[in-house]
């Protein structure tokens, strides 16, 4: 089978194609036949050496797909030959509290990903797709849809009236705009693009912000939604964007800490955390029950996930990474593997 996978050291122009023989479904085991791939920063990191810098190589990377059953092995009973699927980010982690061992086998690194015209899954690590929706949309589900979920909804318990700062226009923001006016929030989105913000009113936002023209962009939230009422925020930036969002969340507030795009190392104003009570609650996507039951307020919702506007086939899957990389995309990149 053909694979793509990083080989001979880090960096994307170390993406190369590769053949490795298709495998075989063992007890409990699924093969599935691979549609489609989305892409997260994460993946990207990891390409460039920044995320895990001691990462074996070579690796598959992604975490995310959609495909089709194509074998199981002895005792499989969750799944049979054409399902539809898709798998959990974490294949360990199945239901409950997270720990170390439900944590420890992420896909795309430190095991193989899904770049890859077939993958091995354990059962327990799949899910039925739904029937309205492409490949390409469910394969943007496990890692962006689930972390804006147990951001929102898992964990910060959103609810009507709340109000909601969201940072950027990528993949787990433009889920957690959907997740946060399904749970009858407002919303500010903030970007550095005006196209960008217009796209994401017209999804339904209540108010943008370009933080290129207002750095301080928690007061300029603030003067849009009142002083103090902003309830949670979704912290995407990282070391950029940390410090304000602490001092635009109001008293008692939740910043839920999810990207690192600007970097992993922010100076935290810990006095200003502690005297406004503010909550910093990390975020690692979450369980396969999270994925369910995401998938089913997803389908009574009919929400479907926001895709870029350009497509890449598998034979192009390292310009999708390029594209990821210069950051014009809007929504989740995917790939077909066709």
């Amino acid at each position: 089978m053909r694979v793509l996978q990083v080989e001979g050291g880090f960096g994307l122009d170390k993406l190369a194609f590769a053949e490795r023989p298709e495998p075989e479904p063992g007890p409990g085991e699924v093969l599935v036949r691979i549609r489609a791939v989305s892409l997260n920063f994460r993946d990207l990191l990891m390409v460039q050496g920044q995320y895990n810098p001691r990462q074996k190589l070579p690796i598959i990377p992604a975490a995310d797909a959609a495909g089709e059953v194509a074998a199981v092995g002895a005792g499989v009973s969750r799944v049979r030959p054409g399902d539809r699927v898709l798998n959990a980010f974490l294949p360990s982690w199945v239901s409950g509290r997270p720990n170390a061992e439900k944590m420890s086998g992420g896909l795309g690194s430190p095991h193989d990903g899904v770049l890859s015209e077939y993958r091995l899954f354990h059962e327990s690590a799949l899910v039925h797709t739904p029937e309205d929706l492409s490949d390409l949309e469910a394969a943007s589900l496990p890692c962006a849809g689930v972390t804006a979920w147990s951001a929102l909804i898992g964990l910060g318990q959103t609810r009507p009236g709340d109000v909601v700062l969201i940072q950027g226009t990528g993949g787990v923001a433009l889920f957690a705009l959907q997740f946060a006016k399904l749970a009858g929030a407002t919303v500010v989105i903030t970007s550095s693009s005006d196209e960008k913000l217009g796209r994401a009113l017209a999804m339904g936002a209540d108010h943008g912000i370009n933080y290129r023209q207002e750095p301080k962009w928690g007061k300029a939230a603030a003067a849009l939604v009142g002083a103090d009422r902003i309830d949670h925020i979704v912290e995407l930036g990282g070391a950029d964007t940390l410090d304000q969002s602490i001092k635009a969340v109001r008293i008692g507030g939740m910043i839920s800490l999810i990207g690192v795009l600007g970097g992993p190392k922010p100076e935290i104003n810990l006095p200003l955390v502690v005297m406004r009570q503010v909550r910093l609650q990390g975020v690692t996507v979450g369980s396969r029950e999270d994925t369910e039951e995401m998938i089913r307020a997803i389908q009574a919702a009919g929400l479907k996930p926001v895709l870029d506007e350009r497509r890449f086939g598998f034979a192009e899957a390292p310009e999708a990474f390029a594209h990821m990389a210069a950051g014009g995309h809007f929504g989740k990149v995917v790939i077909a593997i066709d």
